[in-house]
């Protein structure tokens, strides 16, 4: 046993210890697990990304080189800022009304204000002024190549005035600053100081305008209250003339609500009258209840009457009379007297209850005389009030007249008062807070920014990139991609080998190199992966004795004849007697390997030509192992590979070796390995990393389980190193030994 026969010293990789524990899904008799469900984390993106770390790193320099080239082939723009204030208005419109010191604006009221003084500013009004005083049709910053000569005398026409105004407007931003009644000018253009002029000049052009407008308000409302106070004034005299003219025809002195007797005692009648009824209904209600004769609702109205006392004997008497009655005869003098005193209570009743009705019909009577005076009193009054009334209509109206036009009058001319001093005034809500200034760096190309910007870019369509290649990609790459397809347990990793090309045997000398592994290299990480996998099939459980090995794969070139070579050659090594079968007799590679005569082989046993033991050839470059050829190639291969005869054949080297390694064919090309499954103890699945596909896998996944094959677990052949998910053997998981130290080798012929 070589030193790297040393299991104790072995630790293998992740997937090797799943491989170590016992497993019960090895052998799968009955049907097959379903793969296994796996939800993908942020961590399992990674691998993806690094693989395809190339195509993103170029995405990120296109988009960069194409960031710089735009961001320095830009004509560089300055942006000048100057800001007003626009205080709340002391006056409206037209500049007139005052307005408290202590009051404040709505919120609505103010955003209002705010949009419309923005929309004035951005106005073709303004625009146009701007353009005109400052000459920005014939400044190249501004107008461009359209510019004119300044010198020239010229007239705009329309369509390009428009265009200049569009310009304008494109270059300018208005900007209110939140919670304050501040105002943000920006101006943009090539030229730095340009844009400090433009910006304010547009504020000294906004300030001139909105004087004016205040100002014409203003004159054009006092020419009008001048006009309208001469007519009132005529009004107002002739409403006088007419009131005293009316006083004295009437005899009117001094009419005032709040001395006004008749309307006074007018109220205090209603008053009156209205409790006088509500008295009297009170009181016939009563009478009609006492007109009942009930004593019960008599004593009820009045429970201070000697009804109640008298209601009370009565019920006590009867109570007396009905116990007497049970012990006595009526004719008893006890009975007797209490009959007597109930007759006598029973008349006092009665007179009570007359005596009561007749005082509550006095009561009834007494208060419907006193509302008949009351309503008679409020007639009379009501008509005396008619009376002054009638005289009192035109005089209210004369008067309020009067005091409308006197009202009028008034505040028309203390309007004019104003009107004249605003006229003289030359003010304004608006002020200046900042002015532009000329700016010193440009806002725009922002080259960090753009930078930074195209990095972004260029790295989310890299990643886009990269998961669309991925995606295309069909194939198998990891052993848990083919765990997720077949549930299968993982038995090795095969590292790809410096010698390993895309075809695994495509002749004599790259043949014996892949065999050669593990036999004249045995301290190589490829020959560590041959001793894992070794392991692996020792330590698995699979229900039975698996003495009898079948490799196979799905599709040709996937390396199963390098695996069979070489497990073979790593058991053997283990001192253990290992006959390695070539049964892929359509393209014998194992001969080809070890350079063995191929003349006769399994296809003559099979065919009853020649014996097994004569057959059988040992090499002598590997101690304990033996190959049997596949000898020359029959009509029908799978008839033989699934006859008797090869289950005899079997059964009979069961007996003289250890283990029985058999190459066969791939699943889906021939039936040779799906006959054969059903002979063998196990079968061991090779993949091929980056060549098989998962649809060929899971194909054959489907072919093994529908015959019940018994197989051990999935071999991943040709895996590289340098992926970012082939964590397996790569930078951090070194050969256990150095391999430039000497080593006893041996030499295959």
């Amino acid at each position: 046993m070589s030193p790297g026969d040393n299991f104790g010293m072995l630790v293998p990789h992740k997937d090797e210890r799943q491989s170590l524990r016992p497993s019960q899904g090895s052998v799968l008799p009955g049907g097959y697990p379903p793969p296994a469900s796996h939800v993908p984390s942020l961590w399992d993106y990674w691998p993806i990304l690094l693989r395809h770390k190339w195509t993103i790193v170029s995405a990120v320099l296109v988009a960069l080189a194409i960031g710089t080239v735009i961001s320095l082939s830009t004509t560089p723009i300055y942006e000048a800022v100057g800001r007003i204030v626009i205080n709340r208005e002391g006056a409206d419109t037209a500049g007139l009304k005052n307005s408290d010191p202590g009051a404040s604006d709505s919120y609505d009221d103010y955003m209002v204000a705010m949009d419309t003084q923005t929309r004035v500013l951005q106005s073709d009004a303004i625009a146009k002024l701007v353009i005109s005083k400052l000459n920005l049709d014939s400044e190249p910053a501004f107008a461009g190549k359209a510019a004119v000569s300044a010198a020239t005398p010229h007239s705009l026409d329309p369509r390009r005035e428009t265009g200049l105004v569009g310009k304008f407007h494109g270059a300018l931003q208005i900007s209110s600053v939140p919670r304050t009644r501040l105002l943000e000018i920006r101006f943009s253009s090539p030229d730095p100081a340009l844009a400090a002029k433009t910006v304010n000049t547009i504020i000294d052009t906004y300030i001139e305008q909105n004087y004016k407008t205040h100002l014409e308000a203003t004159t054009r409302t006092s020419d009008w209250l001048t006009q309208q106070l001469s007519e009132l004034q005529m009004k107002v005299q002739e409403s006088q003339r007419k009131l005293v003219e009316y006083q004295k025809e009437h005899g009117i002195l001094g009419i005032d609500e709040k001395e006004n007797i008749i309307t006074s005692k007018l109220d205090e009648l209603n008053k009156q009258l209205t409790a006088a009824e509500g008295d009297r209904m009170q009181k016939e209600s009563v009478y009609r209840l006492a007109t009942s004769g009930d004593p019960d609702l008599l004593s009820n109205l009045d429970p201070s009457s000697p009804l109640v006392r008298l209601r009370s004997q009565e019920a006590d008497l009867h109570r007396q009379l009905a116990q007497a009655s049970v012990k006595f005869q009526p004719a008893y003098p006890k009975v007797e007297e209490l009959n007597n005193e109930l007759q006598a209570v029973q008349a006092d009743i009665k007179v009570e209850v007359a005596r009561l009705a007749a005082k509550y019909k006095k009561d009834y009577l007494a208060a419907l005389e006193r509302e008949k005076l009351l309503r008679a009193s409020l007639e009379n009054q009501k008509t005396e009030e008619n009376r002054l009334n009638e005289s009192a209509i035109e005089y209210s109206l004369l008067k309020r007249d009067v005091e409308s036009n006197r009202q009028l009058y008034e505040g028309l001319l203390q309007r004019l008062k104003e009107a004249g001093v605003m006229t003289g005034l030359r003010s304004s809500n608006v002020r200046i807070v900042d002015p532009a200034s000329p700016p010193g760096a440009p806002t725009t190309p922002n080259i960090p920014r753009n930078i930074l910007m195209s990095l972004l870019v260029g790295l989310a369509g890299g990643i886009a990139l990269a998961f669309i290649l991925e995606s295309r990609d069909d194939t198998v790459h990891s052993l848990e991609q083919a765990q997720m397809i077949t549930a299968l347990p993982s038995l090795a990793v095969i590292p790809l080998a410096a010698t390993s090309g895309r075809s695994l045997l495509p002749g004599k000398r790259q043949a014996k190199a892949a065999a050669s592994a593990t036999a004249l290299q045995p301290k190589s990480q490829i020959a560590e992966a041959y001793r894992a996998l070794r392991t692996s099939v020792l330590l698995s459980r699979t229900g039975q004795s698996a003495k009898v090995l079948m490799v196979t794969s799905a599709l040709p070139q996937e390396g199963k004849t390098t695996t069979s070579v070489n497990l073979a050659i790593v058991l053997a090594q283990h001192d253990a007697r290992v006959l390695l079968i070539e049964a892929d007799m359509r393209r014998s590679g194992i001969s080809q390997v070890f350079d063995l005569n191929s003349e006769a082989g399994l296809s003559t046993i099979l065919a009853g030509e020649s014996a097994a033991k004569a057959t059988i050839q040992s090499v002598p470059a590997v101690p304990n192992l033996s190959v049997l050829p596949a000898g020359p190639v029959p009509l029908n291969p799978s008839v033989m590979l699934g006859s008797s005869r090869m289950k005899d054949l079997l059964a009979d080297l069961d007996a003289d070796f250890d283990y029985v390694i058999i190459d066969t064919p791939p699943v889906l090309s021939v039936t040779d390995a799906v006959l054969l499954s059903k002979l063998v103890d196990s079968t061991l699945l090779v993949i091929r990393a980056g060549m098989t596909s998962k649809a060929a896998l899971h194909r054959v996944y489907e072919v093994l389980a529908h015959v019940d094959a018994h197989v051990m677990g999935v071999i991943l052949n040709a895996a590289d190193s340098t992926e970012p998910d082939r964590y397996y053997y790569g930078g951090r998981h070194h050969g256990y030994y150095d391999e430039s130290t000497p080593a006893r080798t041996a030499s295959l012929p």
